[in-house]
């Protein structure tokens, strides 16, 4: 019976994340509240409504800057998978339209888990972005969960996308003050770009920043170059494998803390390589002598592998499935 279903919130449904996470809780015989900002946009929704298909799926309308808004869906709920956050990447105001809203979204969806009696635990979706940013010099850094990127250095420097890392450093950071002042059981997951298969109905940003030296989107490959510029690196994981890993530590009790969850560490010039050999039938550029043939960074995942996490997808399989999801879409032709 449905009512004797273990039962999860996840925010941000519309999403390349948080619409895989949703599917792989319902396979799981989970029951699914997830939020969306306009449940009447049919577009949005289309995949949700989808998988109701797979089991007991209810989506609610929540926004990120009202607090009220999260209390009806996760009122019941065990788990708390906090997965939205704000992107914009063409913001000429970064602070208001991309920082405030991420770090008081998450103060909003920790503050209707404080009311509820029913949330055990929350999953909060970090990133590369709030890991790895650092001014650091040399090669073979090793980024673990202890390291956090230089808010001071990127707000100073302003690189491109700078307001994504700041938001999501200064949104985890305020997640872990308010979950320690107010008893909240609270685990993180940080993953770089991801990509692979999808099931929303536009093209994933990560995944098509991830493919960009296969579309050839300068716009894209710019982004990648900055990746590598501002973390040291070019990290990759499944978006399936990250989904997994929130559940992982979602249900594994001694799971506590932060937790990276990347598979692939490279450069993008060696990305370019393998990309170039694997799919030789498309016009791959290997020329990328703007940025470091060897990466400085690894983004090491071996804390979740100790807890017992293990991928599942390879780099091949990942490139594959997100070269038949740009197909789909046209992107790219056969």
């Amino acid at each position: 019976m449905a009512s004797d279903r273990r039962k999860a919130c996840v925010t941000g449904g519309s999403g390349y994340v948080a619409s895989t996470l949703v599917k792989l809780l319902l396979e799981r015989g989970f029951s699914v509240n997830t939020t969306v900002r306009n449940p009447d946009n049919e577009k949005k929704v289309l995949h949700l409504n989808e998988l109701k298909r797979l089991g007991d799926l209810k989506v609610f309308r929540a926004d990120l800057t009202d607090d009220a808004s999260f209390d009806a869906p996760i009122d019941g709920c065990e788990f708390v998978f906090h997965v939205a956050t704000p992107i914009n990447f063409a913001s000429t105001n970064p602070e208001k339209d991309v920082i405030e809203p991420a770090v008081q979204g998450v103060l909003n969806v920790l503050g209707a888990c404080k009311r509820s009696k029913s949330v055990k635990r929350v999953v909060f979706t970090s990133s590369a972005a709030a890991v790895c940013g650092n001014n650091l010099h040399g090669t073979g850094l090793v980024m673990d969960e202890n390291n956090w990127t230089d808010v001071d250095h990127l707000v100073s420097e302003k690189p491109p996308s700078w307001g994504y890392s700041v938001s999501k450093t200064l949104a985890e950071k305020a997640a872990w003050k308010f979950a320690k002042e107010n008893g909240i059981d609270l685990v993180t997951v940080a993953p770089p770009y991801l990509a692979g298969s999808s099931i929303i109905p536009e093209v994933p940003g990560s995944l098509h920043i991830a493919m960009a030296p296969v579309t050839g989107n300068v716009f894209l490959i710019n982004n990648l170059k900055n990746m590598q510029i501002k973390s040291g690196f070019i990290g990759l994981t499944h978006v399936e494998d990250a989904c997994r890993a929130h559940i992982f530590v979602a249900e594994k009790g001694s799971a506590s803390g932060r937790y990276n969850c990347c598979n692939v560490n490279t450069s993008l010039p060696k990305f370019a390589e393998f990309l170039k050999k694997r799919y030789p039938h498309y016009n791959i550029s290997t020329e990328f002598s703007d940025v470091p043939y060897e990466a400085k960074t690894i983004m090491s995942s071996e804390k979740l592998i100790r807890e017992g996490f293990a991928f599942k997808y390879s780099l091949e399989d990942i490139c594959d499935q997100s070269i038949n999801v740009l197909k789909e879409k046209g992107i790219l032709q056969n």
